[in-house]
């Protein structure tokens, strides 16, 4: 069985996306500034089918923790963007259009019920209302022996991380002030261990940890 794996950037004051969040800017205020470093790099470019892109060790970061996963766990707002009920949401079919970049099954934690929506390149998004465990057990079984990534929002990430569901964190500490925003941890408590740290040229300080 492969690990629970959470992914995420940061910035240097403790947010995981900026202030008032909206459709045309789903990060909020400055929140975009958080995944420069990734979109800039090489492998991620060339998984989402573009050209050009700088190698190093940014580059190395995106692409080592791709090919292990086999099922991934996000909330609602990561999805759409929206929230209530899915008749009234604007983005109801999610950001990625036909061909999502996942291609492996994707769990949504929701408070609203839906059908599995199957998109094209192996991608099928599956709706849990029953609570971070559940959409967790859904994804392993899904995964077999690969990894689940959760993706994130902030909210889903510390709610895995409160019942102690993660195996490890990464955390892509960026050199920017937020100044407000969604904190990765906000009210959680324990201890992490560090088991790795990398320091780009970019001043992106790549952490992972394992929770004690």
């Amino acid at each position: 069985m492969g690990k629970v794996k959470l992914d995420i950037s940061m910035s240097l004051d403790g947010f995981v996306a900026g202030p008032e969040p909206t459709l045309e800017q789903p990060l909020g205020a400055g929140g975009e500034r958080l995944h420069e470093w990734a979109f800039a790099a090489q492998s991620w470019r060339e998984q989402h089918g573009l050209d050009a892109g700088e190698p190093g060790l940014d580059s190395d970061v995106v692409e080592e923790g791709n090919p292990s996963a086999g099922a991934t766990v996000m909330g609602r707002r990561m999805f759409s963007g929206g929230a209530g009920r899915w008749e009234d949401d604007p983005n109801r079919n999610a950001w990625w259009g036909d061909d999502p970049p996942f291609h492996h099954p994707v769990f949504v934690l929701t408070h609203h019920a839906r059908e599995p929506l199957a998109m094209d390149g192996g991608t099928t998004f599956t709706f849990v209302t029953e609570g971070i465990e559940a959409a967790v057990a859904q994804a392993r079984a899904a995964a077999g022996d690969g990894d689940v990534l959760v993706a994130g929002g902030g909210d889903v990430a510390r709610q895995a991380l409160a019942a102690g569901l993660l195996d490890e964190l990464q955390v892509h500490v960026v050199p920017i002030l937020l100044g407000a925003g969604a904190r990765l941890f906000e009210g959680t408590t324990g201890t992490l261990e560090r088991t790795r740290a990398l320091e780009s040229p970019t001043g992106v300080m790549h952490l992972r940890y394992r929770p004690a």
